[in-house]
């Protein structure tokens, strides 16, 4: 069986990179439809200045006010957010750019295999929740969600194999499957990813949309990671319950002091 980077494209958006030789950067949902504008007020849009001094795009979504959670992937010299959007050409006073100040990739994150590969971004400033900008919820610790649920991916990615990416937000319907359907990707590991695929039509996470939350009644189960170069389903995700206590413990260690906490402590 290949390896990951042989099998695979990242879903990272990385223009023109082609670092592997077969494996390019990811871009839009295949297929899917349009999201209604703001519907989605958790989504994120990460831009992000590579160590090669290069522009990559990928998804995330805001899970605190001061924080987003994306793919290890994702990472790069300086990353900025931009929450509130739909249309990436369309500048709205919804928009929120905000810097991030520090980037988490998992300590175990594996870039041949694309183990655990979830990340979390501090943001320099908190979000300012309105009806376009919002948080999501996350899984409980070790909640294995069973194959057979029907969820939805999200991302800007690209909408067929050969076109550019989306520049507005678009959304694909995707059933979560048997891990027996991923066992072509040598390196899937169902205890720690989840495999999902649409039940009909040709509808996939790809290039640009990595990062971006698998929404499963309400609650974000999944953070697109991969799949097929020629974007033929289905796509492995991170499986977030797997993560919680280290989300926890990243949550807890960086927790801002309040005013009231600085005047204390001095």
């Amino acid at each position: 069986m290949g390896s990951v980077s042989e099998m695979v494209h990242l879903l990272s958006l990385s223009l023109l990179l082609f670092l592997l030789g077969s494996r390019a950067k990811a871009g839009e949902i295949i297929g899917g439809t349009e999201c209604k504008p703001h519907s989605r007020p958790y989504m994120a849009y990460l831009e992000i200045v590579t160590a090669q001094n290069q522009m990559m795009a990928c998804g995330g979504f805001l899970i605190r006010r001061n924080f987003v959670l994306t793919a290890a992937h994702c990472a790069g010299r300086s990353v900025t957010v931009i929450l509130g959007m739909h249309n990436k050409k369309e500048k709205e006073d919804t928009w929120q750019t905000l810097e991030v100040i520090k980037q988490f990739p998992h300590p175990k994150y594996d870039p041949s295999l694309l183990h655990h590969d979830i990340m979390l971004l501090q943001l320099k400033e908190k979000a300012n929740l309105t009806l376009a900008v919002g948080t999501l919820p996350l899984p409980p610790q070790f909640n294995f969600i069973p194959p057979g649920r029907m969820c939805r991916a999200a991302g800007w990615g690209k909408v067929n194999v050969e076109g550019p990416t989306s520049d507005t937000l678009r959304e694909a319907k995707l059933r979560l499957l048997d891990p027996r359907a991923c066992k072509h990707f040598g390196n899937f590991r169902h205890n720690i990813q989840l495999c999902a695929s649409a039940p009909r039509k040709r509808e996939s996470v790809f290039k640009g949309d990595s990062g971006g939350p698998l929404l499963c009644a309400g609650i974000a189960q999944g953070i697109a990671s991969y799949v097929h170069r020629d974007a033929e389903p289905p796509a492995v995700f991170t499986r977030i319950s797997q993560y919680r206590p280290w989300i926890n413990k990243i949550l807890k260690e960086n927790k801002p002091w309040s005013l009231g906490q600085a005047e204390r402590k001095f």
